[in-house]
């Protein structure tokens, strides 16, 4: 399975590429409120940037949440995403543990993992990486939160 990850997020230039490649490649849409990856300042433009992303839990509180399956646990963390089966009730968005759930017109939108942001990060503050490569990115001496370290 593969995951998105924005673990060089100390390169980012707030440029929202991967934001508008998500809504128009993925969603068909050309607005920063469908996209399932969003860029935020870390605190001022001196500080750096942050992608606010689906982390692919495993199981998905989300996906959990859904009363109509409208978000359907995927075969190691994250989840699917039916939008015509959503009845817009927002309880995926509560039921998300670090708020990358987005309600645009009502319907969720997130992080589904299928790296099409990738390549439109002029920076290469992204990756589409296997199963193991994420588990050693995110533990707990490499993981930075996105946000610039201190030098």
């Amino acid at each position: 399975m593969k995951v998105l990850l924005a673990n060089r997020m100390e390169r980012c230039i707030g440029c929202h590429s991967c934001s508008l490649a998500c809504a128009r490649q993925v969603h068909k849409r050309f607005s920063w409120s469908m996209a399932g990856i969003r860029i935020h300042s870390s605190g001022g433009m001196t500080t750096g940037f942050e992608a606010k992303l689906c982390v692919a839990c495993n199981p998905a509180p989300c996906a959990l949440a859904c009363p109509t399956d409208a978000l359907t646990q995927r075969n190691g963390g994250g989840v699917k995403v039916k939008h015509s089966l959503c009845i817009k009730c927002g309880a995926c968005a509560e039921a998300c543990p670090v708020e990358a759930i987005y309600l645009g017109e009502g319907l969720p939108y997130l992080c589904i993992h299928c790296g099409r942001c990738v390549p439109f990060c002029p920076q290469g503050c992204l990756e589409l990486a296997d199963e193991p490569e994420r588990e050693a990115a995110l533990a707990p001496e490499s993981y930075t939160m996105g946000h610039m370290e201190e030098k």
